[in-house]
């Protein structure tokens, strides 16, 4: 059966109250990539200066930091939006309802997209202030990056949210830490070159990866093949589906065995 466009759209809009409603969730989507794009954009201004070899660290590496929390708020988007409702009880609500689980993440979905679209058009604000930095150097490439890092980021979100709903609203600590362990195979900072080879193989499979490494491609003056970014979309799909089927047969176990029923703050067992 098709998806209900209005349970989607409800499950949305109880997000954005959230949001409108609230100031603290709303600074709370923001006050940390600020703190990245001073940070980074800092750093990257004092290796320019010391460095005297006209490299764009402002472009490399405040470009993939900012990319990088793309991801990180789309990812969130997912996860945020799915705590909200375990901790204030209406996950079973929810589900109570004829709403289904496909309905249910595509609603995530649209929040993930107004709170990464948010957090983007913020981070390129202040980059662009404060430090000068423009997207337009990656040229057209950009909608590519942005759409590789989307949807991974959906994928991880998802992904997230089966851990959690399988193992209970005290394995939450689980999510936040994915990014984190992520970054070093990816590249965000650095070419997969000097990882050693087993990280690399990783690093190929991961469709960030192709992101990053076409950002310093651009920037030394070359020009990155579009196979690869075509090759991180058709990754990024592929997890989505594998990420959707966890959650479906985590979510159809849950409701078999009463897991579901039993949710509480503290384990699922």
């Amino acid at each position: 059966m098709p998806m209900n466009a209005q349970r989607i759209y409800a499950v949305f809009l109880r997000q954005w109250y959230l949001i409108r409603g609230n100031a603290t969730r709303f600074v709370q989507m923001f006050i940390w990539i600020t703190v990245d794009v001073v940070m980074w954009g800092f750093l990257s201004k004092y290796l320019g200066g010391i460095s005297g070899s006209g490299f764009n660290f402002i472009s490399v590496l405040l470009g993939a930091i900012l990319l990088w929390d793309f991801l990180i708020q789309i990812m969130q988007g997912i996860t945020m939006s799915f705590f909200e409702d375990v901790w204030s009880r209406n996950f079973l609500n929810m589900f109570a309802s004829p709403i289904k689980i496909s309905e249910y993440i595509a609603g995530f979905t649209l929040a993930s997209i107004f709170r990464g679209i948010l957090a983007l058009i913020l981070m390129f604000i202040l980059a662009s202030l404060i430090f000068g930095f423009s997207a337009l150097i990656y040229g057209s490439s950009i909608a590519l990056f942005l759409l590789i890092l989307f949807l991974s980021g959906i994928a991880l979100g998802i992904i997230g949210v089966s851990i959690v709903l399988r193992l209970g609203p005290a394995a939450e600590w689980f999510i936040w830490p994915i990014p984190a362990l992520l970054s070093p195979f990816v590249g965000v900072l650095y070419p997969l070159t000097v990882l050693p080879q087993w990280m690399q193989y990783i690093g190929h499979a991961l469709p960030p990866s192709y992101v990053f490494a076409g950002i310093r491609a651009i920037v030394n003056g070359g020009t990155f093949p579009g196979a690869q970014l075509l090759l991180g979309v058709a990754l990024s799909l592929i997890y989505i589906v594998i990420a959707y089927f966890i959650l479906l047969t985590v979510y159809k176990n849950a409701i078999r065995s009463g897991l579901i029923a039993r949710y509480s703050a503290e384990t699922v067992n």
